[in-house]
Parts: structure tokens; C-alpha cells; sequence
């Protein structure tokens, strides 16, 4: 059975039974989106890129906020494109053109300015290997054990976080960092000509061959677009993730460069690093079970505040720091950022439903990206300012507990009753 012809979810039993390629195909095409790739991989390539082209980390850091600015436009065009085009070609000209961008770093010069131009593409070009591709596919397929399996699928970036390091680092040392990008460039080729192309759906993202009304109807259901935009919870989702989000970018991009300044070599600080995607698959597949059964929200509020405390185990580290104390923090940060994106696709799909889902979580993705731009900025600042990390740590601290703190104020899930009588076309 391929993906295309998955049911929608029969049974609950049978979810994951029936589903199963659905999620293999999804979590593969998570771990080579264009955004897992680019955020996993800056931190490796700092350090090379800072010796051969001469470019400070303050500067390098502000690539994040170009390659943040393209994901916002991006998350809200791909819904469109794929009811309008199909998922299966949108996807494969997105795959085939980010691997041409990854490859064409490779003839970088010293103007960091084409590395901005092209962090800022990257992602618009590679729109349909978005998560909102990948979720919304499980979404209409799974139903009573959905946080489940978006935690699953999620998870694909935890294994390019825990994956790519290493493997950059091990092709720059013996290549150059020109290697480190054609090694990017190979990851979403290979996934097209592996799996897209033969079971991802070619029209639309509607589930074929549903055998459950129940379930084809669930996907009906939801809050209109423009309803939403008036609710209070949509904000204050946007609001309360967007500040971990924040930190969560910061910490990403800088942990390996802030364990190469505390005396770790570049070995050790990807293999410290590689923590972070374990525990960040962790944190989605122990959070997606948590929220199936318990109140999402309360399980973010503490979730979400666990890189909170790996940032001040960071504060204190220094040379003598023991290396399980560097792990523990990594670790942390790594849970926190794994329930993050779970617990953002799962609220948006019980607050509002699937009537919509695919609009406003690119809604939601593009704004919390959109407010992500300013803190590299930020960040870069801080660097620059106080000649360390230390400023950034307690920043990126603050965030992760007003921001679960916010999410707390989301009250009661929406009766699914209230959806029923939605239409299912979409509203301007």
C-alpha cells in the first residue's frame, strides 16, 4: 500500500496499521526539508565559513533572519500551490531546486551578501518540502492518535539535528566546507528519487480510497479562515510560540560555536551537539503521546520551559565543564525544541480544525517565522556588544517561559460539534 492510497484513518486501532506508510514518507520528507536542512546545518558551517571567508559569527548569525523571512512567505503559499498544482509536483520542483541553491553555495565568494540572498531563496524555492506539506497529510489520516503520529513525523528534524553535524563535519575536514553544501544539496535529491516521486499523492492533499465517513468528514470540520483570525487563541498561539521559537533558532545556530569557544574541538562539539536531535525526537514522540491524552497546553507549559533551564546550565560552562553537564543542557534545549513544532500542529488542528488547517498553520508557521527575523538581529547584537554568550543564554531563557506561560491561557478545547455545520469550501 503507498502513501496515495492510505485510508484516511479507519478505525482507531488500525491508524497506524494502515497509516504507516503515510508516516514513513512524511518523517523522510521532514528530515530533508529545506528549513530542517538549513537550521541544522549553520551551526556546523560557522566555524568553516568565519576561517576561509574572513566573515565575523555576529554576521553569520544574521543569515538566520533572511532564511526566516523567506520561510514566513513561503509557509503561505504552499497550501495554495498544492490544491492548485498537485503535491507531488509542486514537492519535486521544490526538491530539485533547492538542490541546485545548496550546490551553487559551493561557488560562494567573500560577499556575505549572496549567502544572504540565498538563505532568503532557499526556502521559497523549496516551499513544498515544508512541514505544512508533511503535517497535513497526517492530519487527514490520523484522528483519535494524531498527536502521536505528528510527533512521529516531526521527528524527521531530530534526526537531521542528530544526524547532519557529524556528517558535515566529517565531509568538510576532508573536503572543505564547499563539501558541507554539496552534501546538502545531495540530501533532498535523494529523497525525491527514492520516495516523493512514486508515493507522494499527485493532486491535492485529499486521502484516496477513504473508507471512513466519519473521518472524511472530521476533515471537513473546523473554523472558518477568516473566524479564526478574530479568535484570541490563534494569537495567542502565535505569540506564546513565537517567543520559543525565537530562542530555539538562537540556540540551534550557536550551540556548536559556544562549545568550540568553551575548548571542545569540532568533533566534540558536533558529537555534544548530536544530543540535540536524540532529544528533540525524544521530546516529539514523549510529548505527541502526552497530548493525545492530556491537556496540550499544560503539557506545553512544561515541555516548552525545559530549554529554560539548559540555557542557564550554559550560562555557568567553561573549560573545566564536565561534558555529561554540556550534554544534559543540549539535551534539554533538544526536548524543548521537538515538542514545539508537535504542539503547534496538534493546537492548531483541536482549536480550530481541519477545515481550514492547512492556511492557518502556514498562517501560523509564517508569522512565528515572520517574528523569528528579529531575533537573530537581536542575537547578533548581543554578540557583538558583550564579545560572548552569556546575554543571549538569558534572552533566549526569558522566552522559553513567558511564551509556555502564554499557552496556558488557551482554555478548553472547541467541541468538534461546534465545526460540524462549517462548509468545507474556504472562506477569502
Amino acid at each position: 500500500m503507498t502513501a496515495a492510497s492510505t485510508p484516511a484513518a479507519e478505525a482507531p486501532a488500525g491508524e497506524f496499521s494502515t497509516g504507516w506508510p503515510t508516516l514513513a514518507l512524511a518523517l523522510a520528507g521532514v528530515a530533508t526539508s529545506v528549513s530542517a536542512l538549513l537550521i541544522y546545518s549553520l551551526g556546523t558551517l560557522i566555524v568553516p565559513l568565519e576561517k576561509a571567508m574572513g566573515w565575523s559569527r555576529a554576521d553569520l548569525q544574521i543569515a538566520v533572519s533572511f532564511l526566516a523571512a523567506g520561510g514566513a512567505l513561503s509557509v503561505n503559499l504552499v497550501g495554495w500551490l498544492n490544491l492548485r498544482y498537485g503535491m507531488r509536483a509542486v514537492t519535486g520542483v521544490s526538491m530539485f531546486a533547492v538542490a541546485l541553491a545548496f550546490a551553487s553555495f559551493a561557488l560562494m565568494h567573500t560577499s556575505i551578501g549572496w549567502m544572504y540572498l540565498g538563505y532568503f531563496v532557499l526556502p521559497l524555492i523549496g516551499l513544498g518540502t515544508t512541514p505544512v506539506t508533511w503535517t497535513q497529510i497526517v492530519a487527514q489520516h490520523f484522528h483519535r492518535h494524531r498527536g502521536l503520529a505528528l510527533s512521529l513525523v516531526l521527528c524527521g528534524t531530530g534526526v537531521t539535528a542528530a544526524v547532519l553535524p557529524s556528517l558535515l563535519t566529517w565531509t568538510m575536514s576532508r573536503w572543505g566546507w564547499q563539501a558541507g553544501y554539496l552534501t546538502l544539496a545531495a540530501l533532498p535529491l535523494l529523497m525525491w528519487l527514492t520516495l516523493s516521486w512514486r508515493y507522494l499523492p499527485a493532486s491535492g492533499t485529499k486521502p484516496a480510497r477513504a473508507r471512513s465517513a466519519e473521518l472524511i468528514a472530521a476533515a471537513k470540520r473546523g473554523m472558518p479562515f477568516a473566524q479564526a483570525l478574530r479568535d484570541r487563541r490563534f494569537w495567542v498561539c502565535n505569540l506564546g510560540l513565537g517567543l520559543v521559537v525565537s530562542a530555539i533558532y538562537g540556540m540551534a545556530t550557536n550551540t556548536v560555536p559556544l562549545l568550540r569557544d568553551i575548548g571542545l574541538s569540532a568533533a566534540e562539539a558536533g558529537g555534544v551537539f548530536g544530543v540535540f536531535g536524540v532529544s528533540l525526537i525524544a521530546g516529539r514522540i514523549g510529548v505527541g503521546t502526552l497530548i493525545d491524552r492530556l491537556w496540550a497546553p499544560g503539557v506545553a507549559a512544561v515541555a516548552l520551559g525545559l530549554p529554560a533551564i539548559g540555557c542557564l546550565m550554559f550560562l555557568g560552562a567553561d573549560a573545566s565543564t564536565p561534558i555529561p553537564w554540556l550534554l544534559l543542557a543540549t539535551a534539554l534545549v533538544g526536548i524543548g525544541s521537538g515538542a514545539e513544532f508537535d504542539i503547534a500542529a496538534y493546537l492548531v488542528s483541536r482549536y480550530f480544525g481541519l477545515r481550514d488547517y492547512g492556511r492557518l498553520f502556514g498562517l501560523h508557521l509564517g508569522v512565528v517565522t515572520l517574528g523569528s527575523t528579529v531575533a537573530p538581529f537581536a542575537f547578533a547584537a548581543l554578540l557583538r556588544g558583550t564579545g560572548g554568550y552569556s546575554a543571549m543564554l538569558m534572552v533566549c531563557a526569558a522566552c522559553c517561559v513567558i511564551g509556555p506561560l502564554l499557552l496556558l491561557t488557551l482554555g478548553r478545547y472547541p467541541a468538534e460539534a461546534s465545526f460540524i455545520d462549517n462548509p468545507l469550501e474556504s472562506t477569502p
